[in-house]
């Protein structure tokens, strides 16, 4: 008897009466998926209500920018080099939030807690993927026009600029938040042990 022969022969007597498996070959999931029930759809709408309590970004009126127009605002104080070294990917990218394809509201809801987490941990430089649309008044370039107006009523950002195209251009925002007390009592405390 050869080895290859043997082998096998060798194989069938310690599988033994093992059956192969039924041509359906899937996992059984369960049910499909189940709408939510109302007790969770009010649990959802008492949680966004309670987000839209405290979220102070305007839904009014904006002025909208062209889309071809970069946008930029730096507060009182700021150097432009800051700005410049922003744009320029001088500083990196410590978080992203993207709102492509998203409604109004939602962004509006996704902003505000972005903006106040990425600060409570001490980040600083940030960026806003949203889109641009190529004509006044689409859906990407309304949000555009309400990023710009959002950031400016956020005490926690210094400065913002439209990326680089390497980044998303003109459809993507780079944002730099400020420092918070406790990262300034860091910073203070590792000079001070570098000064001796």
């Amino acid at each position: 008897m050869n080895q290859p022969l043997r082998d096998e022969t060798d194989f069938r007597a310690l599988v033994g009466d093992v059956k192969p498996l039924a041509q359906k070959n899937r996992a059984d999931t369960g049910d499909a998926r189940k709408r939510p029930s109302e007790a969770q759809l009010a649990r959802r709408e008492r949680a966004e209500a309670e987000i839209d309590e405290h979220n102070f970004l305007s839904d009014d009126f904006v002025d909208l920018i062209p889309p071809f127009d970069p946008i930029e605002y730096r507060r009182e104080g700021i150097q432009q080099g800051v700005v410049d070294k922003l744009k320029h990917g001088g500083y990196p990218v410590q978080a992203q939030l993207h709102l492509l394809r998203r409604p109004l509201a939602e962004c509006r809801r996704l902003v505000f807690p972005f903006i106040q987490d990425a600060y409570a941990h001490d980040l600083r430089s940030v960026l806003i993927v949203h889109g641009r649309g190529r004509e006044i008044d689409s859906p990407a370039n309304v949000l555009r026009s309400y990023i710009g107006k959002w950031l400016i009523q956020f005490d926690e950002v210094q400065a913002y600029i439209s990326a680089q195209p390497s980044e998303g251009g003109l459809g993507a925002t780079w944002v730099m938040l400020r420092k918070s007390d406790r990262a300034k009592a860091n910073n203070r405390e590792r000079q001070q042990k570098r000064r001796g």
